[in-house]
């Protein structure tokens, strides 16, 4: 579902932009930016739920419920 959204976005944004090549660059430069930040943000979430994981401040099942998570809102997995 969220990359239904992102996708959408993305593609109303280079509609909206017309046949302008600096808009529509600047568009997918903010798309693409936008993208990697949120993708950057789900590796860190990763990586501490992980930490936490390994030094046993979570069970086995809080892991897996909250990897799961993650991993429904990335873009990339």
């Amino acid at each position: 579902m969220y990359r239904l959204v992102i996708l959408l976005v993305m593609v109303l944004g280079l509609a909206f932009a017309g046949c302008s090549k600096e808009v529509a660059g600047g568009a997918a430069v903010g798309a693409l930016g936008a993208g990697a930040a949120y993708e950057y943000q789900a590796h860190k979430a990763m990586e501490d739920l992980n930490d936490e994981y390994k030094k046993g401040k979570i069970t086995k099942d809080e892991y897996e419920r909250r990897k799961d998570e993650i991993e429904k809102r990335s873009l990339t997995q």
